[in-house]
This record gives C-alpha cells, structure tokens and sequence, in this order.
C-alpha cells in the first residue's frame, strides 16, 4: 500500500522555482556597494517563465541612465547579450533556492566577470543579489537589495 501512495504522489522533486517575475527598485538603505559610489537609482523588469529568464535593467548615476537587456535560460547553457562595448556570455542555473549568474566579456582588451547569487525572500518581496565582480586592477563585492514593486 505504501508503494502504491508514493508512486501516485509522483517521485520526489526539486521545489518549483522561485517566482521572480516583476518589477523590482532598489533599496539604497539595505544595499552595499562598498568602496564603490551607489547609483541614484536602479530598477529591474524580471521576465522569467519556464527556464527563461529576460532581465531589463535601469541604471541612473552621475553620469546618466544606462538600460540594458539580457536573456538567459536557467539550465546551465551558455547565453549571449549584446551590452553595451560588446557581447557577453553568461549561464544562468538554479543551485537550491538560489540562482547563480555567471558572465564575463572583453571590454578595451580586458576580461571583466561577475558572479551573482539571486536570492528571494520567503514573502517573495525582496531579491538580494551579492556579485563578486573581477576586473584587470582588482576584485570587489556588491549588494544590492531590491523591493517588489
């Protein structure tokens, strides 16, 4: 009787994804951005359905507004986005309750990475997102905090 239970309740799974569509704006009060100035502002269109993810993202600072779109999959394959000095290569995956973005790209001769660990709150309300960013002259970490709109 057991083995006919557990074969009708189907064979235990990994959790439903995160639902990270939306709109999302910064919390400059809980983010960190270390020894780097922070933007006066930043705003995220999340898209994401099935295992594809489409990511719009706002940025205004000092020196003007910066908008760029990405495209991933969250399986793991190697995605490619125009941005802006070029091309960008990336994957995105599920690990636990966390999605990973990794992406590098060449910018004036020089290779540029990033690490990012997406993170939802259990309400579904606040997205923290850590990157761990390399460049030519050195590594740094960023956190950034973002409200569900």
């Amino acid at each position: 009787m057991a083995a006919a239970l557990f074969l009708l309740s189907g064979a235990p799974g990994r959790a439903a994804d995160p639902n990270l569509s939306g709109e999302w704006k910064l919390n400059l009060a809980k983010s960190d951005y270390g020894k780097f100035p922070a933007p006066i502002s930043v705003t995220r269109k999340i898209d994401y359905n099935g295992s594809k993810l489409i990511l719009i993202a706002a940025q205004k600072g000092t020196q003007g507004e910066v908008t760029s779109k990405l495209t991933y999959t969250t399986d793991g394959k190697e995605s490619v986005n125009e941005v802006a000095g070029g091309q960008a290569k990336g994957t995105a995956q599920w690990i636990g309750g966390m999605l990973i973005i990794e992406s590098s790209r060449e910018f004036q001769g020089a290779t540029l990475k990033q690490k990012e660990i997406w993170r939802l709150s259990s309400d579904g309300k606040v997205l923290t997102v850590d990157a761990h960013v390399s460049i030519p002259n050195g590594e740094f970490d960023v956190k950034q905090v973002f409200d569900k709109q």
